[in-house]
């Protein structure tokens, strides 16, 4: 997963569900994994470890807090994490999407599996950390090129300015992560009401979040008050899947799935395992309060009003 510079004041925004983090819940940490790369970037520790045939990309030594991105070094092409298969997902919703914009980079599997997946799309890939960029590159066989494109910037920053232009998207995945959740300036209204003025008409947006956290309530009342519905995808991670205007429906969802059938075994996976997540049935408190700017995370867990 894909990062951003952090307040330390907000630190605790998932203290429940630390064993979630990221893609998977966190290993205990294991005398075998064998460091192979360590630095100290401008926003965090960028480790690579390597376990048997698996080498991941973590925030925290030993892995401790979980992986932000792995590959399986025998079979590359295969997706490690659920969540990515779920972030997959968002083909049902427009199976050919030709403009993507991903916030979050980490080893670069969404990118590099959606270049193959799509060899006509424009894929912009938004990253902070350029130690992040340059691991992925060289450890986790990620390759920018005439397709994929790789901007160094905060994601938030990056929204704002394209919205000052013309180029919109068709598909919008949010995957930004830093050692411990989602940064906080990308949970509120005021961003979500951007990514989705980003959107081309009935474009889609898929956003990775915890299935279980302290924010689970103020997040999905935020994002359903700026899209409205949604399919929400559960394993260990939550998937969102919005649109900007109504959802398409289940029976359009599932005649897109047949479409990646061969190609989604491929990847280790079972387009139906997918299918089989989507809903639309609330499973939160539709009176929770929703996060902006001024009501933010922080305040939230550490009960303090703005």
């Amino acid at each position: 997963m894909k990062c951003a510079q952090r307040n330390r004041r907000s630190m605790p925004i998932a203290l429940c569900a630390l064993s979630l983090l990221c893609a998977a819940a966190a290993p205990a940490a294991r005398a075998q994994q064998q460091l192979i790369h360590s630095e100290k970037s401008l926003y965090r520790q960028v480790l690579v470890y390597e376990e048997a045939n698996t080498r991941c990309l973590c925030f925290t030594k030993q892995c401790a807090i979980g992986r932000q991105s792995c590959v399986d070094l025998k079979a590359p092409d295969r997706m490690v994490f659920e969540y990515t298969h779920m972030m997959l997902g968002a083909l049902y919703l427009n199976p050919d999407p030709r403009s993507i914009l991903i916030v979050g980079l980490g080893g670069g599997t969404l990118p590099r599996t959606l270049e193959k997946l799509l060899p006509n799309a424009d894929i912009d890939v938004v990253e902070i950390d350029p130690a992040v960029v340059r691991v992925a590159q060289q450890y986790f066989g990620f390759r920018p090129d005439e397709h994929v494109h790789v901007i160094e910037e905060d994601g938030r920053a990056y929204v704002r300015r394209m919205l000052r232009g013309s180029k919109r998207y068709q598909l919008i995945m949010l995957d930004a992560y830093d050692h411990q959740y989602i940064p906080e300036h990308m949970l509120t209204r005021e961003f979500l009401q951007q990514v989705h003025s980003l959107l081309q008409p009935q474009g889609i947006v898929a956003a990775n979040t915890f299935s279980s956290s302290r924010l689970y309530q103020n997040e999905s009342v935020t994002y359903q008050s700026v899209f409205g519905g949604f399919y929400n995808l559960k394993s260990a991670n939550r998937v969102i899947l919005a649109a900007d205007g109504p959802l398409p429906p289940m029976d359009e969802a599932t005649r897109n799935s047949h479409r990646f059938d061969a190609a989604f075994r491929q990847l280790g996976f079972s387009p139906q395992e997918v299918l089989e997540r989507f809903t639309t049935r609330p499973d939160w408190d539709p009176k929770a309060r929703v996060l902006t700017d001024q009501y933010s995370p922080a305040n939230l867990l550490n009960g303090t009003e703005p």
